[in-house]
């Protein structure tokens, strides 16, 4: 019994090991559209030093008052992101959206200009540092809350660059924002986004994921999308849901337990790899034939 024990908490030990062997990278990447070097953590799974070939590559956006990093030392678990890059042998790539871009390239400041940093400059970079499937094909986005709306958004935009994307807790609509009792707080943050429009639920609207059913649609990239049912923002959620069924347009749409917290995105970030990874896995053998 003495022995069965130690063979039990050495495979134990080696397992967390194996785990947590994923390397950590901070890319500097320079934005010629605002004049500003950003940097973005970088996750290589333990597979990539010992292999030679190309490897697909998920973006992960953070959310509002958040930073690049928040993905690795946030979570209550702090190898969460590692262990899934190893799990699925996946690239998994953290670029800056600082704490109130939402990823937009903002009509009156030059210095906000995220879409063309994460879908031009931070790609671009990406691929030409590391050995990535560097099309669509080996290419997802996902991100929380604000990083939500982000990842729905650029891919809305520039379905050319993803072959699938997701959204856990998205601000899929903008405009709720204005509705809260924080609103004061959100139209000072939005001014370097929306200057003197940024008290505008118009403004919002034309941004805002919730208004993009025709570009979903057409582009018909798979889509996993949840939210906690306790969310501030679950009722957005939920209406997006609804008006993509209504559209026809094909989402894992999911409600688990949980509110807007760093819990319940752990909990949720292995369910957007696993769908993502079936994508993927499936492109690599196509692209094998």
């Amino acid at each position: 019994m003495k022995n069965f024990r130690i063979l039990v908490f050495t495979i134990l030990l080696c397992a967390s090991s194996m785990s947590y062997a994923a390397k950590v990278d901070t890319l500097q990447v320079a934005s010629t559209a605002m004049s500003k070097t950003y940097k973005a953590a970088v996750v290589l799974p333990n597979s990539y030093s010992k292999s030679k070939s190309a490897f697909p590559v998920m973006y992960l956006l953070h959310g509002a008052y958040g930073h690049f990093g928040d993905w690795l030392k946030n979570t209550p678990n702090k190898k969460l992101v590692q262990g899934l890059s190893d799990q699925y042998n996946i690239i998994i790539v953290m670029p800056e959206g600082e704490t109130f871009s939402f990823y937009l390239d903002s009509p009156v400041n030059k210095g906000s200009q995220f879409e063309t940093f994460i879908t031009q400059e931070v790609i671009q970079k990406v691929d030409k540092t590391y050995r990535t499937i560097s099309n669509r094909n080996g290419r997802v986005i996902t991100g929380l809350s604000m990083g939500g709306h982000g990842a729905l958004y650029l891919s809305a935009k520039h379905p050319e660059l993803f072959c699938a994307a997701g959204s856990m807790s998205g601000a899929v609509d903008m405009s709720t924002m204005l509705n809260r009792e924080s609103s004061a707080q959100v139209v000072k943050l939005m001014q370097p986004v929306f200057g003197d429009k940024s008290d505008s639920s118009a403004m919002y609207e034309q941004y805002a994921v919730m208004g993009m059913l025709d570009k979903l649609k057409a582009n018909k990239l798979p889509l996993i999308i949840d939210c906690g049912v306790d969310d501030f923002l679950i009722e957005p959620n939920r209406e997006l849901h609804r008006r993509l069924v209504y559209n026809k347009v094909e989402h894992d749409y999911t409600e688990r337990p949980g509110a807007h917290t760093w819990d319940y995105w752990e909990n949720s970030l292995p369910y957007h790899v696993l769908f993502f990874n079936k994508i993927l896995l499936k492109n690599q053998q196509v692209t094998k034939k």
